[in-house]
């Protein structure tokens, strides 16, 4: 049985503003921070999309994860079942390389995951971010993300008409049009050809880049946009990001 916290939130999907839906949601699954993201591309190379999501920790784990290419939420949405990881610190070293240790410097000490779609239909992920770690899975936390997840999948369904959710990238609930990450398909299309390689292996390069320099994704596909970086044949990419400040 729902929360009547998140009962009162489902009534408000339609109409409420993503950053207060965000909120609200958080507060009834008694988190620190929510997302939400949508799925862009075919199969595992679907990249995810911020849809809409609280400030803070949320959207430091969201951009994390995505700089790293794994996590709890790129595994619970292509795999279609939720992946909760109540305390990160107790995730064994070689689940998701490097990003225990890096969320918990951002605050987060656990994270519970659900995929948004139906069947073999998969649209996207809603993530719940807590920075006190738990023992177990609190089970009315549980509910409710899999109440909400489903009444965000039915929202997501009916803006795409029915289809197999590629055409998703409008306004859903106060969401902007805008492809927040568009400028890192650009960046890896550009890597892709200096290094004459794939464009996944351009986007690995890119993660690897923004990893050892502890810089977010998109503020080096920035750069490589802006043509103040440009990538070598060095594994690692040039040796600095030119014209930056600071």
């Amino acid at each position: 049985m729902i929360s009547d916290g998140m009962a009162n939130v489902l009534r408000s999907l339609r109409h409420g503003d993503g950053g207060v839906l965000a909120a609200a949601c958080a507060r009834a699954l008694q988190v620190d921070g929510v997302a939400v993201s949508l799925l862009l591309g075919a199969g595992r190379d679907a990249e995810p999309e911020p849809l809409w999501r609280s400030p803070g920790i949320a959207a430091d784990f969201e951009e994390l994860q995505f700089t790293l290419g794994t996590g709890p939420a790129p595994d619970a949405a292509h795999s279609g079942t939720a992946v909760v990881a109540p305390d990160l610190a107790a995730v064994r070293a070689d689940r998701w390389p490097g990003l225990p240790a890096e969320a918990l410097k951002l605050g987060v000490a656990g994270a519970y995951c659900f995929p948004l779609g139906l069947g073999a239909i998969r649209l996207g992920v809603l993530t719940a971010v807590t920075g006190r770690a738990d023992d177990t899975v609190p089970e009315q936390r549980y509910a409710d993300a899999l109440a909400l997840a489903a009444a965000l999948t039915g929202l997501l369904l009916e803006h795409d008409g029915g289809g197999d959710g590629q055409a998703v990238s409008g306004t859903v609930t106060g969401a902007p049009r805008e492809l927040h990450r568009a400028v890192v398909h650009q960046a890896t299309g550009m890597v892709s050809v200096q290094l004459d390689v794939s464009l996944a292996d351009a986007l690995l390069r890119l993660r690897a880049f923004a990893y050892a320099r502890d810089l977010p994704l998109g503020d080096v596909a920035e750069d490589v946009v802006a043509r103040r970086l440009r990538f070598n044949d060095d594994m690692d990419g040039p040796p600095e990001l030119g014209g930056r400040k600071g």
